[in-house]
C-alpha cells in the first residue's frame, strides 16, 4: 500500500492537467476511446405478440406471432427512452419454416427445428420472413419500412448477417436479376473445391436423424423421415458426416470459404474464393437497405482472411457500418478485432461467464480482474457485454438466478466496466424468466427462437401495444427503472463513455479490515471532469459497511481536493436520497455508481 500510495503522490497533478492514476496493475493500458452503444435486442417473430394461448408447438394461428408493423414509433420511443441507441432486430432474414402462405410452401420438416423454424436457418439472404409481415407479398416494404421508422426515432439498426451455413432448403426466390444462386454452379462430384460454395459427400445421400420428431409427439406435415439431398452436404457445426446426429445443426450446410476441412484445413484463397464474394454482394444489399450493422453469427467459424477482406470492402460502400461478431475464443480476439476488422466482438467467455458465476454464488470477482487485465487488456472497449441474448438463459429462470434483482450488480458491471457497448434482451427489464415448454425449445430457461409464443412478463410492459408497462407489478416497474436508470447512465455520462479505468479492490482492502473482496468489487471510471465510483456486492445475503473516502494521493491524481470532504453522490438511488458521506451500507446484491464531488 505504502508503494501504491508513493506512485499515486509522484503522479499527483495539478488542476491544470489530465486526471490521471499512475500506471500500475490496478489499471487498463489503453487510451480510452468512446464506443458505448447502448443495444436493445429483439426477437423480433415475439416482440410485438399480444396472443397469449402459448400452446405447445402451436401454430402462428393460435400463438400468434409479432410483426414489423408491431414495432411503432410509440414502442421506439419506449425504446430510446431506455436510454437506448442501436436496436438489434433477431430474426429478420428468410428462414426454413413449417408455415406456409401463399405462393411460399412450407419447408420440409424433417430439416426444421421447430415450428416456426430457426431464424438462423437461411433459406434466402435476399429476403425476409413472411412470418413478420402483415402483408406477405409486400413483405420486403415492412421491413424498410421499419428501418426508415427506426432512424426516424433516433435510433440506429443491426441485424444478423449469418455467413457460416444456410438451411438445407436454401433457394433463393428474391434474389436480384443476374445474381447466381448459392451452390447453383458446384461441381457435387468434387468433396471439396475452392469454387464451390459448399461442401459435399460424394455417393452419399444425406440421412436425417432417426430420433428427430419436429414436433414432439405430433406429426408434422411431410414429416417421413426422409430427406433429398444427394450427396449429402456438410452439416453447419462443421460435421463431414451424411448422417448427423439430432444434436448437431442438422438443418444445417456449412458454406465453403475455401478451406480444405479435410485436408488439414489448407486454405485456398487465392483467387477469391466464390463464396466470398457472394457473400459481400450480400451485405451490400443489405447496407443499402440502410441497416447500419451487422451482428454476424458465429464469426470464428468463417476464416479471420475473409473478415480481413470483406469489411474493408463494406465500409467503402458505407462507412459507418458496424460489424459485431459473435466469438467464443479468448486466444483470438485480438485477431480478429485487429486483421479481421470487426469493431466489436462478444464479451461471452470472459465477462458474462464470470458475473453469471458471481450471481449463482459460485465465483469471485477475481474472475472480473481477469477479463480487463488479461484477456480483453488493450481491446477492452471493443468487446460487447450482456447478461442475456437469445441464446443464453434469463436471469429470473431457475437455471440461471431465479430471480431478476439478483444480477443487477452484473449488469452494472456490464454497462460500465469499460467504454465498450452494452446490450439488454427484451423483457431482461421486467424479469422475464421464460417459464412453460414452448416445444422444440422445452423449458430451458430461454425464451425460444424456434416456437411461436407469447413472451408473457415482457406483455405485461406492452399492455396492448401502448408500451407503457402498464400491466406490470410495482417490483417489475422498480426493476424496469433500474434499468433505464443504468442504461441512460451509461450512454450518457462521460466518465462511463470514454473514461479511464482504476480498480479499487487493494485500496478499499486497506481501508477496510472486514473487506469482502470476493463478492464486493469496487473501481472508479473518470476524466478530467468528472469521477465515478463503482461499488456492487454480489452475496446474496450478507451486508458490507465501507468506508469509500480515497486516501489524499489518489485525490490529487484525479483533481479532487485532498483536504476538503468529498460528496459521494450515488447515481442509481432515485431522487430524494442519493447522498452519501464517505461510509456505505451495500445491501445483498446491491449496486451503486457514486459521483464524487
Amino acid at each position: 500500500m505504502k508503494r501504491l500510495l508513493l506512485l499515486l503522490a509522484l503522479a499527483a497533478c495539478s488542476p491544470n492537467k489530465p486526471a490521471m492514476l499512475a500506471p500500475d496493475a490496478n489499471t487498463t493500458e489503453e487510451a480510452p476511446q468512446d464506443h458505448k452503444l447502448i443495444i436493445y435486442q429483439l426477437m423480433t417473430r415475439l416482440f410485438g405478440n399480444q396472443t397469449a394461448t402459448n400452446k405447445t408447438y402451436g401454430t402462428a394461428q393460435e400463438n400468434g406471432v409479432g410483426k414489423f408493423n408491431d414495432i411503432t414509433d410509440q414502442a421506439l420511443q419506449a425504446i430510446k427512452g431506455m436510454g437506448v441507441s442501436h436496436v438489434w432486430y433477431t430474426g429478420v432474414l428468410d428462414h426454413a419454416t413449417l408455415t406456409a402462405y401463399e405462393g411460399i410452401p412450407a419447408d420440409d420438416a424433417d430439416v426444421v427445428k421447430g415450428r416456426a423454424g430457426s431464424p438462423y436457418a437461411i433459406k434466402d439472404y435476399y429476403d425476409v420472413a413472411p412470418d413478420l409481415a402483415v402483408d406477405v407479398p409486400n413483405r420486403m416494404a415492412e421491413f424498410e419500412a421499419l428501418v426508415k421508422r427506426t432512424h426516424n426515432n433516433g435510433l440506429k439498426v443491426i441485424i444478423d448477417f449469418i455467413p457460416n451455413h444456410v438451411a438445407r432448403s436454401y433457394k433463393s426466390d428474391a434474389k436480384p436479376a443476374g445474381v447466381v444462386d448459392l451452390g447453383e454452379q458446384d461441381d457435387k462430384t468434387q468433396a471439396f473445391k475452392a469454387s464451390n460454395n459448399f461442401y459435399y459427400l460424394p455417393g452419399q445421400p444425406f440421412v436425417v436423424p432417426a430420433d428427430y420428431n419436429p414436433l414432439g409427439g405430433l406429426k408434422a406435415p411431410n414429416e417421413d423421415g426422409q430427406y433429398q439431398e444427394n450427396p449429402a452436404k456438410a452439416t453447419g457445426n462443421d460435421v463431414f458426416a451424411a448422417a448427423p446426429s439430432v444434436n448437431d445443426w442438422f438443418e444445417t450446410t456449412k458454406l465453403n470459404y475455401g478451406v480444405d476441412y479435410q485436408n488439414n484445413r489448407q486454405p485456398h484463397f487465392d483467387p477469391i474464393p466464390d463464396t466470398w464474394l457472394k457473400m459481400r454482394d450480400i451485405l451490400v444489399f443489405w447496407a443499402r437497405k440502410d441497416v447500419d450493422g451487422f451482428r454476424c453469427d458465429m464469426a470464428e467459424m468463417v476464416p479471420v482472411e475473409f473478415w480481413a477482406w470483406v469489411i474493408p470492402e463494406l465500409k467503402k460502400v458505407k462507412p459507418s457500418l458496424l460489424f459485431i461478431g459473435e466469438a467464443y475464443d479468448a486466444k483470438t480476439y485480438q485477431m480478429y478485432l485487429e486483421k479481421g476488422h470487426f469493431d466489436y466482438l462478444y464479451d461471452k467467455v470472459g465477462l458474462y461467464d464470470g458475473l453469471r458465476r458471481l450471481t449463482r454464488n459460485e465465483g469471485t470477482t477475481r474472475d472480473i480482474t481477469k477479463v480487463w487485465s488479461e484477456e480483453s487488456r488493450g481491446f477492452g472497449g471493443h468487446m460487447l457485454r450482456f447478461l442475456e441474448n437469445h441464446d443464453e438463459q434469463r436471469i429470473a429462470s431457475p437455471d440461471f438466478a431465479g430471480n431478476a434483482r439478483a444480477a443487477l450488480p452484473a449488469m452494472t458491471v456490464s454497462a460500465t466496466l469499460g467504454t465498450g457497448p452494452v446490450m439488454l434482451y427484451f423483457g431482461q427489464d421486467v424479469g422475464e424468466p421464460a417459464r412453460a415448454s414452448e416445444g422444440f425449445s422445452g423449458e430451458d430457461g430461454r425464451t425460444t427462437i424456434f416456437d411461436y409464443w407469447g413472451v408473457p412478463e415482457h406483455q405485461k410492459w406492452l399492455n396492448g401495444g401502448k408500451f407503457d408497462g402498464g400491466g406490470l407489478s410495482a417490483e417489475q416497474k422498480q426493476l424496469h427503472t433500474f434499468y433505464v436508470r443504468l442504461l441512460t447512465l451509461s450512454g450518457q455520462r462521460e466518465a462511463i463513455r470514454k473514461g479511464r479505468f482504476y480498480e479499487l479492490q487493494s485500496t478499499l482492502a486497506a481501508q477496510n479490515p472486514s473487506y469482502n473482496a470476493d463478492r464486493v468489487y469496487a473501481y472508479l471510471r473518470y476524466t478530467d471532469t468528472e469521477t465515478l465510483l463503482v461499488v456492487v456486492n454480489f452475496s446474496p445475503s450478507e451486508s458490507h459497511t465501507l468506508d469509500l473516502n480515497l486516501p489524499a494521493a489518489m485525490r490529487a491524481s484525479l483533481n479532487l481536493p485532498a483536504d476538503k470532504p468529498l460528496t459521494y453522490n450515488d447515481l442509481l438511488t432515485p431522487a430524494g436520497n442519493a447522498t452519501a458521506g464517505t461510509t456505505v451500507t451495500l445491501a445483498p446484491q446491491s449496486s451503486h455508481i457514486f459521483e464524487i464531488k
